[in-house]
């Protein structure tokens, strides 16, 4: 009994670890590089100021990315 508890926690650990591993990989793939606003609007994109906020270029597709 102490042996079967002891792969299910040591099982429940790989995974976890791995689902982190997983996680990480695909938040960093996810998330998009900051452009200029020339850039922007070389792409055909807005540059849109927002109160209290950064400005954000609005791309063509409706996708938003910040503005360095």
């Amino acid at each position: 009994m102490r042996m079967r508890k002891f792969l299910g926690l040591a099982l429940a650990a790989a995974t976890l670890v791995g689902v982190s591993a997983v996680g990480a990989v695909g938040a960093g793939a996810a998330s998009s590089p900051n452009i200029s606003g020339d850039e922007c609007t070389a792409l055909g994109g807005q540059v849109v100021s927002r109160p209290y906020a950064n400005a954000v270029c609005v791309l063509p597709d409706g996708t938003t990315q910040a503005i360095t």
